[in-house]
């Protein structure tokens, strides 16, 4: 609908279409092909009214799902890059939309801010400058992502601590193209309390240790992780073993336009594909409540209604 009206340059047939903007089933599973997706999607911000909508949208869709608190990531400075938008606008347009979308639909969210690796240094402090003076308004965290394989995440350490120490959260894509190394530098040096992905920290058993210490969580992703070719199937997928290594897991769909599906979907792949219980799956979603980038007020009270519909009935008694 966007690419008519907008007059993109983009093949408009849905399966021609959907190549474009999904990683569909004859097409290779790696990292260049995943993100060459996000590429596309880029030719889509093209004005307020467009970003808003998105926005709106992303929550009405988690809402349909079923999701009771939503953390939601955005890059401030991919939005605002092609029409040359003000970073601090654009976060006040996504914030705006989400908390009154939020509101419509009777359910809480988290916008995290998104920093690309690729972006570079001085585009990171931009956002963080201006992810602090939002914080009081629904900007609960920060994330570092990005090809981890090909862009380091060393200039990034000091202002991620110091954003850390300004009481921002922080989440760090790590462990998924990258090593275990990659896992440790994010929980030691930049002092992530959330790790996205981390699926190769089961390569090194201190990294395994370090974050059982510091009971760091793993937002894990497995389609995902099929979809860019860090795994070779559900099947084989190392959410089972990081579960019985003592790591807290939660699950997530990563990018669900890019991967075509729900949040539900993936709780029912876990269950038919890797054997869990639903007992387990309710135990992570439990731990994405404790998890969550919301004062500790606000995280009780969420831990509760889940424990209350999962084991005292829907209605909580």
């Amino acid at each position: 609908e966007v690419a008519r009206a907008q007059g993109l340059d983009l093949p408009l047939g849905e399966e021609a279409f959907r190549r474009q903007v999904q990683v569909t089933a004859d097409q290779p599973r790696n990292a260049q092909n995943f993100l060459a997706k996000f590429m596309a999607l880029r030719a889509f911000y093209r004005s307020p009214e467009l970003i808003r909508r998105y926005a709106r949208e992303a929550v009405e869709d988690a809402a349909a799902e079923g999701i009771v608190h939503l953390e939601l990531r955005f890059t401030p400075s991919t939005l605002a890059r092609l029409r040359g938008f003000n970073v601090g606008q654009v976060m006040d347009w996504v914030v705006d939309e989400t908390q009154r979308a939020a509101r419509a639909r009777n359910l809480s969210v988290t916008l995290i801010a998104s920093l690309n690796r690729h972006d570079g240094l001085p585009a990171a402090e931009q956002v963080v400058e201006q992810a602090l003076e939002r914080r009081e308004r629904g900007i609960g965290g920060l994330d570092l992502a990005g090809d981890e394989a090909r862009a380091p995440g060393e200039p990034f350490v000091g202002l991620l601590r110091a954003a850390r120490t300004g009481g921002l959260n922080l989440t760090v894509h790590a462990g998924e193209w990258g090593g275990a190394q990659n896992v440790r530098q994010a929980i030691e040096a930049m002092g992530a309390q959330r790790i996205g992905h981390g699926v190769r920290a089961l390569e090194d058993e201190s990294v395994v240790r370090l974050a059982i210490e510091r009971q760091v969580v793993f937002e894990v992703c497995p389609t995902s992780n099929l979809l860019s070719g860090v795994v070779a199937s559900l099947e084989s997928h190392p959410l089972v073993a990081m579960i019985q290594h003592g790591l807290r897991v939660t699950l997530n769909t990563d990018d669900p336009s890019i991967c075509g599906l729900s949040l539900p979907d993936e709780y029912q792949r876990a269950a038919q594909a890797m054997g869990l219980s639903m007992v387990t799956l309710q135990g992570m979603v439990l731990t994405a409540a404790q998890a969550a980038f919301i004062d500790g007020r606000e995280r009780r009270e969420l831990e509760g209604r889940l424990t209350a519909a999962f084991f005292g009935g829907v209605d909580g008694r």
